[in-house]
């Protein structure tokens, strides 16, 4: 099987993949200070979970957007899984050419998410990630990553909105009862739900009037289910789209 690992700043995404089926995939919080080893340990305790060892994984690949763990990762790979774990960055092919101003500034994150995308819809399409940050990543109607757009992220703002306002208390993002809310606690959430959606609905609107009005807009993340539907914009969510340009692009490397 094939493990495929996206390290993100709040959370690691990990799959394992037979082929083209995704057959098991894990989440655990994100440390930076961890080691090979103690990666190590963390992937063997859920390989355990499904009743699976380290000599069920064939090959493995990863993408992180925390510098300081790719070394680890990769040095956990050599130590206990017998093989060499790229890493998506330079020298890695994609299958996706890349019109930035300096391609080496594109997260490995959002490239394979549309890698992914565009894979799976063959034309123009935005990528929604819901993630510590939201980034809008824009596809060409020929595959070529042409930017995107960073904006702060739901959690990381409204920890900033709790603790420099100190009436304002902590809140779960649940649905709003209703647009104007009868409470503090129902007005903020309707403000980050109802907020986010149009900000969502906003950049992509532009976005179509930019790149063609038959682009179209595939969300991901943690808490893409949180405000997707308040969205009138976003067609689809796929919350394996970055596992399944992770195992793209290691066909691409293999292949080539």
């Amino acid at each position: 099987m094939l493990l495929v690992v996206d390290v993100g700043n709040t959370q690691t995404h990990l799959g394992a993949f037979r082929g083209e089926e995704l057959v098991h995939d894990w989440r655990f919080a994100t440390v930076r200070e961890s080691t090979a080893d103690e990666l190590g340990a963390a992937l063997r305790n859920l390989l355990a979970l499904r009743d699976l060892g380290f000599d069920d994984l064939d090959a493995s690949i990863l993408s992180s957007t925390v510098p300081q763990l790719r070394p680890e990762w990769t040095a956990m790979a050599e130590r206990y899984l017998g093989h060499e774990m790229p890493v998506v960055g330079p020298g890695v092919r994609t299958g996706m050419p890349i019109r930035m101003d300096n391609p080496r500034e594109v997260g490995a994150d959002r490239l394979v998410n549309s890698v992914a995308a565009y894979e799976r819809i063959g034309g123009a399409c935005v990528i929604v990630d819901f993630g510590t940050a939201i980034t809008y990543d824009c596809v060409s109607p020929a595959g070529e990553y042409v930017g995107g757009i960073i904006a702060p992220g739901v959690e990381i703002s409204m920890e900033a909105l709790t603790s420099r306002a100190a009436a304002i208390p902590r809140i779960d993002l649940t649905a709003p009862r209703a647009l104007i809310g009868k409470s503090t606690v129902e007005a903020i959430r309707s403000g980050v739900i109802f907020g986010f959606a149009a900000q969502v609905d906003g950049i992509v609107g532009r976005l179509r009037e930019e790149l063609g009005e038959e682009t179209e807009a595939i969300a991901t993340g943690g808490l893409a289910g949180a405000i997707v539907p308040f969205c009138d914009l976003i067609d689809d969510v796929d919350d394996m789209l970055t596992l399944t340009g992770l195992r793209l692009i290691h066909e691409r490397n293999v292949d080539a």
